[in-house]
């Protein structure tokens, strides 16, 4: 016969608690993954030598000159960017050689806020479309606002509306090839942040044409802007295709 259990007799051995596996987590707080977020999107304005390097390249370029030009022998510097010039005498002389060379400087040097705005711009442009067409689309802005705003200097010398004076001004920066960018570029954002930055930039340039402080520059980064806003549609195609093989 089994023996009987015994009734009521209580267990001396030490209760073990269980996890309860079931237990629900912790609320995650919405702006936890803000910072990361925002850590990796400005580590995609910064130039790669893999991803971007056209832009980093061309941003040493943009520093050692700056840096020559701040801290440089005056008359060295000031007849190199006179030799750089974009005007209509040295367009006639030398177009080619002053084209590149007039790009190779920052007008401001290191101070300007030129330079953040190049690399932040020509980085996201660059990740989308590749360098060489980056390079295009740079180029083109800086030689078509050049040309269209030079062109009506010399016209208007040879028919007697401007003094002759005016074919030798110092004219050299990276500000048309930007604004060509930026234009660009913008046909590649979402739509909000791309009507943000066409705004910004189109009320930049509206106060700078009507204060008319400089209009031939002003003029011409107004042109440079269209001719990247006319990127638009290739752009665009070139980023579908890009996308779609990776």
């Amino acid at each position: 016969m089994l023996p009987r259990p015994v009734r009521g007799r209580k267990s001396t051995a030490p209760a073990v608690s269980t996890p309860q596996l079931g237990a629900p987590a912790r609320p995650r707080t919405p702006g936890a993954a803000r910072p990361a977020r925002a850590a990796r999107a400005l580590a995609r304005l910064v130039p790669t030598p893999a991803r971007t390097p056209f832009t980093l390249g061309y941003g040493l370029l943009l520093l050692a000159t700056s840096v020559f030009a701040d801290l440089g022998d005056p008359e060295t510097v000031r007849a190199l960017l006179a030799g750089s010039s974009t005007d209509v005498s040295h367009l006639a002389e030398r177009p080619l050689l002053v084209l590149l060379a007039s790009g190779a400087w920052v007008a401001g040097g290191l101070l300007s806020p030129s330079i953040l705005v190049f690399l932040s711009v020509l980085t996201s442009l660059e990740r989308r479309v590749g360098g060489p067409r980056t390079a295009a689309i740079f180029l083109s802005g800086h030689v078509a606002a050049t040309v269209l705003t030079e062109v009506p200097v010399a016209v208007s010398v040879a028919v007697g509306h401007l003094p002759e004076s005016s074919l030798n001004r110092l004219d050299y920066g990276i500000s048309y090839g930007l604004m060509a960018s930026v234009g660009a570029l913008a046909g590649l954002l979402r739509p909000r942040p791309r009507w943000s930055m066409l705004a910004v930039v189109g009320g930049m340039l509206a106060t700078a044409l009507w204060d008319s402080t400089d209009p031939l520059t002003d003029w011409g980064h107004a042109i440079a802007l269209l001719v990247g806003l006319a990127c638009w549609p290739y752009v665009r195609q070139v980023h579908l295709r890009r996308t779609a093989t990776r």
